[in-house]
């Protein structure tokens, strides 16, 4: 489903959002201790493919800035102009994942932090398995989510309407397994944006790892 100009509906909700997306999840620590689990694991000077890049931060400021190559792609133009101008180490592209070829190992870690969520159910298995392919053997893959068993479901996410589908969170690590990923780590947290209309969320934050090939 895209919106009457053709973009895709995450373009017209994260245009609208802004900054606000930023301030309102920025004191995650969940997200944040994701990301240090990467971190240990990263070699020094890694390529990262951070999709759905948002504002930059905290995902691909924080791996720039630990020294790594960040690719960031987004379909919302705000959001790439932002993130451009806020994290000038990193590199910052307008697309839509599912549209985007990515060669096959062609990165050492992908990150996918909350960008499914407005995908159907098999774009998100496509998507999660381009990602798998396209980090090299033993590469890592770094994805979180909202883990409900909902589908196509009308929401309002921080004062804009919004369209939902994802998985419970027993069918998300499975469908990462199915992928050719071995988990190695599942987090599960509940964190509350800061906006006003914000409820506690559950996250899902999952770590797995390419085979050896």
């Amino acid at each position: 489903m895209t919106e009457e100009d053709g973009r895709p509906p995450a373009a017209v909700v994260f245009d609208a959002l802004g900054p606000a997306y930023e301030r309102a999840f920025a004191g995650s620590a969940p997200h944040r201790a994701s990301l240090d689990r990467l971190l240990e694991l990263l070699a020094p000077g890694s390529r990262v493919l951070d999709v759905g890049s948002g504002t930059g931060r905290p995902t691909a400021q924080t791996l720039a800035g630990a020294g790594h190559r960040v690719l960031g792609l987004d379909v919302s133009p705000v959001m790439v102009d932002l993130a451009a101008r806020q994290v000038p180490a990193a590199e910052f592209r307008l697309a839509d994942i599912r549209e985007t070829p990515l060669a096959d190992a062609s990165f050492d870690a992908v990150c996918a932090y909350f960008s499914l969520l407005q995908m159907t159910r098999a774009e998100q298995a496509a998507v999660v398995a381009k990602l798998a392919r396209a980090v090299r053997p033993g590469g890592l893959v770094a994805l979180a989510t909202v883990p409900l068993d909902v589908e196509d479901v009308e929401a309002v996410f921080m004062g804009q309407p919004v369209r939902v589908t994802s998985f419970a969170a027993e069918a998300f690590t499975g469908l990462v397994s199915g992928a050719g990923l071995t988990v190695l780590s599942e987090e599960h947290e509940v964190f509350t944006p800061a906006h006003p209309e914000a409820v506690p969320e559950p996250h899902l934050f999952v770590l797995a790892r390419r085979g050896a090939d």
